[in-house]
């Protein structure tokens, strides 16, 4: 591995990272309450951050300012016993990342590119839309977690952050696989070279 490779996580351990907190939070308040549950909630995305850091000895930015937002409003819904701050965490986290994207954008740096660019090979016009379609992703989101936390009962909503959201992001992120294709780097280069080719006088 080159020295300046960062290790990465392979899949499962990192499905295993970061679900796990949520699988435990939906077992402690199925078990006990919400209250219950956020602070186990807290505690394990903490040691999610501990195990990813000393498998990798890095960490996503995305992930640090993730796992303040669960301190901050987790700590705000145990202190207060008031479950409306963990209910709007994920519309803060959804908003924010999305204002990050469409920064970037706005500056010409699609910063997915800097999550994603061992994973993918894509031009600049493929990170553009890619990123573009992310952040519409994430304030739509946003909006959804608004709808049903102020419209639905506290099962529904938790029932929909065990098997609603999950699915909803698998599905998208699937969705995205043409546009992939569509703008390979990779593939892009290779038409270019087979194009430049010369003929063969026996063709």
């Amino acid at each position: 591995m080159p020295m300046n490779e960062k290790p990465q996580l392979s899949p499962f351990p990192k499905l295993a990272l970061e679900l796990g907190p949520l699988v435990l939070f939906f077992a402690a308040n199925a078990r006990w309450d919400i209250f219950v549950g956020t602070g186990v909630f807290m505690a394990a995305v903490l040691v999610a951050i501990v195990v990813s850091y000393t498998l990798t000895r890095h960490l996503p930015i995305m992930a640090i300012v993730s796992a303040v937002i669960v301190m901050v409003f987790g700590g705000l819904t145990i202190a207060l016993q008031d479950k409306t701050f963990i209910m709007i965490k994920p519309t803060i986290i959804y908003v924010l990342f999305a204002a990050v994207l469409l920064g970037g954008l706005a500056l010409r740096k699609p910063l997915l590119l800097l999550l994603f660019d061992q994973v993918f090979n894509l031009t600049e016009e493929g990170w553009r839309k890619l990123t573009l379609r992310w952040a519409l992703f994430f304030l739509f989101q946003a909006v959804l977690n608004e709808i049903i936390r102020r419209t639905q009962s506290e099962a529904f909503w938790i029932g929909f952050k065990a098997f609603g959201v999950i699915p909803l992001n698998i599905a998208f992120a699937m969705l995205q696989y043409p546009l992939l294709v569509k703008y390979d780097s990779g593939a892009k280069r290779e038409d270019q070279d087979v194009g430049a080719k010369p003929v063969s006088p026996d063709a």
